[in-house]
């Protein structure tokens, strides 16, 4: 009698990212599970299931931080109006289409896949809030996209942090940003 292996991985899946996701990755991330329904879980609440993408927003950001350190980078902007379910669309997006969606858009914008992803998401009525991606869990019958809020950082001063944490002696703090 022959003996057969499974492949199948154990249910959920947690992929990582620690706010520091790029748009290609995540899509990457997404790719093997086009039929499930896609949920975005933000500020201790989950996307209602008539949920809509509003805005695709590529950007180029050049600034200078609270030390007068230039700095640069590309960021791809997913604008989301949660909406509860309704009779016209009683069910999240699946996967594939969420992935469509983006395809459709990057055959008009260039979207970097390198570039930072962010969501600017809320209900209506409400104020937007800036979130990145924490994690992508793969579950049975959906995906869902972890998002946590976006802090505000003194670059200086967390590249001093950062550098004390780890040994370095390249940035020192000079008592005070500006």
């Amino acid at each position: 009698m022959k003996e057969v292996t499974m492949n199948a991985p154990v249910l959920p899946v947690n992929i990582g990212f620690q706010g520091d996701a790029s748009l290609g990755v995540v899509l990457d991330a997404l790719l093997p599970y086009g039929a499930r329904r896609l949920i975005i879980s933000y500020d201790g609440r989950q996307t209602g299931g008539g949920y809509h993408v509003t805005e695709v927003k590529a950007g180029s950001f050049v600034t200078l931080d609270c030390g007068g350190n230039p700095d640069a980078w590309r960021e791809t902007i997913l604008q989301v109006e949660d909406l509860p379910a309704s009779t016209e669309k009683p069910d999240p997006l699946e996967v594939g289409k969420f992935l469509s969606i983006l395809e459709k858009v990057a055959a008009r914008v260039n979207l970097e896949p390198d570039s930072r992803l962010t969501f600017e998401i809320g209900p209506p009525g409400r104020p937007m809030q800036i979130f990145d991606v924490d994690a992508i869990r793969v579950e049975a019958a959906s995906v869902v996209i972890e998002l946590g809020p976006r802090p505000a950082v003194c670059k200086p001063r967390h590249r001093a942090e950062q550098d004390a944490k780890s040994g370095s002696a390249c940035c020192k703090p000079q008592g005070g940003c500006c």
